[in-house]
C-alpha cells in the first residue's frame, strides 16, 4: 500500500469524522487493498473486501464524501479486518 493509501486510511479513522475525503482516494484505498468494485445504478458503487459486501452511493455535485459515507466506509473496513497500523 503506498503512503497516499495510508493516508486515506488514517484520515477514515480520525475522530471526529472527517467530511473531506475525496471519494476517488476512497476507491483507489479499496483497490490497493484488493477489493471488487463494480458498477450499480446511478451513482452506486458496490464494493466487495474480503467477504465483506457493501453498496456506497458517489457523491455529486462535490466530490467530497459525507461524514455518514465515511462511518459506513469504516465500518466496512474493520469488518474486512483492516485498520490503521
Amino acid at each position: 500500500m503506498k503512503g497516499k493509501h495510508k493516508k486515506v486510511l488514517q484520515s477514515i479513522f480520525e475522530t471526529p469524522v472527517n467530511s473531506s475525503i475525496v471519494w476517488k482516494d476512497i476507491e483507489a484505498l479499496f483497490i490497493a487493498l484488493g477489493a471488487e468494485i463494480s458498477e450499480g445504478r446511478g451513482s452506486r458503487v458496490r464494493v466487495a473486501l474480503n467477504g465483506i459486501r457493501a453498496v456506497f452511493h458517489r457523491p455529486h455535485p462535490k466530490k467530497e464524501t459525507d461524514k455518514g459515507a465515511v462511518i459506513s466506509v469504516r465500518r466496512l473496513l474493520k469488518e474486512a479486518g483492516v485498520e490503521p497500523c
